[in-house]
């Protein structure tokens, strides 16, 4: 391993620090790398450890479209003229006429997964195969010092690097979340029990089990449960959906529903008090863990196509079941140890595979800010406490803004992982960084009025922010 650079293409001089350096390149930071790259004033560098982009590899099933509408890219909604838009990159793959013709307001996951791929692989300023491996505060220079290590083709260490920067942007994504029963079959190689996450990647080697239990209502285990279920033969299935919602239910999609996912919305929950915020995300799971209609539809008839001659087909689709306890039986199954929360009843499940569609939870910040953990200010539950603006509350020691993406649910709502909001959201951030109108926001984007308060009227919403510590002067 060659020893610390601070120098060329990968890391500023230690004269030269960036302006943002963004720390993970999933679609978040990817919008906000997108909106900044004209900003010839800023400077900024972006790093993530994987070798190239990828959204949700394992879940590009064929079919699987977004819940979102095309124009929730990375940068149309607030600025529609921007190079890096999706039908930007339609026209450069010349395939405009062919996607107006298709008339799809909902692309399919693995052609966003590529519009993203093609906007890593042309913007500048994006630093793949970078680990980032620890984050400080300098304050005799007032700036944070980034450690990195840069990473070869196969993973491996190459070289070590710093880097330095007024602001950081943390965009650090989710990752899979296993319920504790079921964490030491997760672990064991043997035994196929693996997260929805991964699921094309076992996708032939589920195939060859006879029994097969799906585990979550949501989007991902409706898209999994209706893939095998396609795949199976008529009256053989040996299919089972277990899901601890009271129901396989359909998504909020009324137009007034999806108001919730406004820019309007994340103000009025921001302002609310914490023990409402908390007690509210719960309660409004409908909004995004529940099952697109089309899907739910799909199901149902592909179940209905196997009665035609008789006979129903062998799956069993039971919500309102919650495991409690699971282990192995034998060397190649699985015993689920079952209860159902409205009857009261225990009941246990054999199987041959368990896939885990049980979401996601937001990476811990306190890992990569560990040396910072003491200027991090906290709600009563130990959280970060996250401003409007999506900086990280931190003592007045620290001069500079950490912002994140995708971090926050518990301060800005249900919204936080809609990538419908991740174009306004960067350009508030960046408006922020800036100080500046850079990206003019709209003051109202809901007909709901949320609470008693009337719309807010005036400048444009995100506009001018106070700044934690000094204001970016454009340089030109």
């Amino acid at each position: 391993m060659t020893p610390p650079d601070t120098t060329g293409p990968d890391a500023t001089g230690p004269d030269t620090p960036l302006d943002l350096a963004g720390i993970g390149i999933g679609p978040f930071n990817l919008s906000l790398a997108a909106l900044a790259h004209p900003l010839t004033h800023l400077s900024t560098a972006f790093y993530d450890q994987r070798p190239a982009f990828h959204w949700h590899p394992g879940l590009l099933i064929d079919g699987a479209t977004l819940q979102v509408p095309f124009l929730a890219d990375l940068v149309t909604l607030t600025d529609p003229t921007s190079p890096w838009t999706f039908l930007n990159y339609l026209r450069s793959r010349e395939r405009l006429y062919p996607f107006y013709f298709a008339e799809k307001f909902h692309i399919h996951r693995a052609e966003y997964d590529a519009y993203c791929r093609w906007v890593s692989e042309n913007l500048t300023g994006l630093h793949f195969g970078h680990q980032i491996d620890a984050v400080r505060w300098n304050p005799e220079r007032a700036l944070f010092e980034i450690d990195f290590t840069q990473l070869d083709p196969d993973g491996e260490a190459h070289a070590l690097g710093r880097t330095h920067a007024r602001n950081l942007a943390l965009g650090i994504g989710t990752t899979p979340h296993i319920p504790e029963p079921l964490r030491p079959l997760a672990d064991a190689p043997a035994v196929p029990v693996i997260h929805s996450a991964d699921y094309l990647d076992h996708r032939e080697r589920l195939l060859a089990a006879d029994h097969i239990t799906v585990i979550g209502a949501g989007q991902s285990g409706a898209e999994i449960f209706l893939d095998l279920l396609r795949t199976r033969p008529t009256g053989r299935e040996g299919l089972h959906w277990l899901a601890r919602t009271p129901a396989f239910a359909p998504m909020e999609y009324s137009k007034l529903g999806l108001e919730h996912f406004t820019p309007d919305y994340t103000r009025y929950f921001h302002a609310l008090t914490e023990p409402v915020r908390d007690a509210l995300v719960p309660d409004q799971w409908q909004l995004h863990k529940g099952i697109d209609h089309d899907t739910l539809a799909a199901i149902h008839d592909e179940l209905y196509r196997r009665t035609l001659h008789g006979g129903w087909p062998d799956t069993t689709l039971t919500p309102g079941i919650s495991v409690r306890t699971a282990g192995r039986v034998g060397t190649t199954k699985i015993e689920l140890h079952l209860d159902h929360t409205q009857q009261g009843t225990r009941s246990s499940l054999t199987t041959d595979a368990v896939i885990l569609a049980t979401g996601y939870r937001e990476r811990r910040l306190d890992t990569i800010l560990a040396a910072l953990d003491t200027h991090v200010r906290r709600d009563r539950s130990g959280r970060p406490r996250v401003d409007a603006h999506h900086r990280l509350v931190l003592d007045p020691s620290i001069t500079g803004a950490i912002y994140v993406q995708n971090a926050e649910t518990h301060t800005h709502g249900v919204g936080t992982p809609d990538l419908g909001l991740a174009a306004w959201r960067s350009a508030t951030i960046l408006n922020s960084l800036t100080n500046t109108p850079t990206y003019p926001l709209p003051t109202r984007t809901a007909f709901t009025t949320f609470g008693l308060q009337q719309p807010p009227t005036g400048r444009l919403a995100g506009s001018t922010v106070p700044r934690q510590g000094s204001t970016l002067v454009p340089r030109h």
